[in-house]
């Protein structure tokens, strides 16, 4: 690859062997090379500029969990807009043992598995640009949150509804350097076709285009097999946000030796929280889902659906917006 160090073979080598170098092998330092000085992070939590950030950030969270693994499940890549340039959309599985104080208070003693999708625009061995969304809601509940009491949790430690963090809104964005919407695959057309159709309220395509044994795993660590787990959690997804505007903003395909034809989609749902669903009663609420979909089809059509997006930052926009922010119930720590 043209600028990148003769150790990566491929892109995808180079995404795996930093995520482990940065992690696994505790490099943080590197995260100077591997990470451009002025980067634009996008968490649906909130917007981070800078390595820096991206350091602080990460030695906290082995603070926290200093056992955490970080396992690549896929990396599904496109080349951008101009030479020597490429976005990659990282799935992994990550887990760990709440051992130190942090980000989820106390240490609790229990132990996390979850996914998390990392769009990651890289030029010259240097990322420097990204999207994350890690299953916050999923570390919450297997640490003993409620992911509701959770939000309200960080608007308090954070210095309340004045002083606390905003989660990431369209407005709050800047210009990085990537510029590229993926490539013209047809499986990435296909994603984003059923991903368009489901937002425009048409379930069935769920049943048209996804195999009977699909697997589906989403937001919260949960999952389901076949046709109903999908066809729910996308109902009460979207009945949340009955006239938010849907829009996809990435989308990639992939035809590889020795792999399923699969494909990436970044979306994002933006308005108000007008309707019952995942996210209980109207509040009228401004709402903004960042969300990834990876997808893979076998033989009788869309096989593994994987989706992610973070439930505890829609809870505290939701919170921020009603004044309702008194933390109600926090879980037990090893002591009690």
């Amino acid at each position: 690859m043209k600028g990148f160090s003769d150790k990566f073979s491929d892109l995808p080598d180079y995404i795996l062997k930093i995520t482990r170098e940065i992690w696994e092998d505790r490099g943080l330092a590197t995260l100077h090379h591997y990470y451009g000085r002025d980067i634009p992070m996008r968490f649906p939590s909130g917007l981070v500029t800078g390595n820096a950030g991206v350091i602080d950030g990460t030695l906290a969270t082995l603070a926290e969990f200093p056992d955490r693994q970080l396992l690549g499940e896929d990396v599904i890549w496109s080349e951008g807009p101009e030479e020597g340039r490429y976005l990659s959309s990282h799935r992994l599985v990550t887990m760990g043992t709440h051992t130190g104080h942090g980000a989820f208070g106390a240490p609790t003693g229990r132990q996390f598995t979850i996914r998390a999708i990392a769009d990651c625009a890289a030029k010259g061995d240097v990322i420097d640009d990204e999207w994350l969304i890690r299953d916050v809601g999923g570390i919450a509940r297997q640490l003993g949150w409620d992911p509701v009491e959770y939000a309200r949790y960080q608007i308090e430690t954070e210095g309340g509804p004045d002083a606390c963090q905003r989660p990431f809104h369209p407005s709050h964005d800047v210009q990085g350097p990537y510029t590229g919407r993926g490539n013209d695959s047809e499986w990435g057309a296909r994603l984003a076709d059923i991903l368009t159709r489901m937002m425009e309220k048409d379930f069935t395509v769920i049943r048209q285009d996804y195999d009977r044994a699909v697997r589906t795993e989403h937001w919260g660590a949960r999952g389901g097999w076949s046709y109903d787990f999908a066809e729910t959690d996308w109902m009460r997804l979207r009945s949340s946000f009955p006239t938010a505007k849907f829009e996809i903003h990435h989308q990639i395909g992939r035809s590889d030796p020795g792999t399923p034809n699969r494909a990436a989609v970044r979306w994002s749902l933006t308005g108000p929280h007008s309707g019952h669903g995942s996210f209980g009663a109207p509040t009228g609420a401004e709402v903004h889902v960042m969300g990834i979909t990876h997808a893979e089809w076998g033989e009788w059509g869309l096989r593994r659906e994987f989706t992610l997006i973070d439930e505890v930052a829609i809870w505290k926009q939701i919170h921020l917006h009603t004044g309702d922010v008194t933390l109600r119930a926090a879980p037990q720590t090893e002591a009690g």
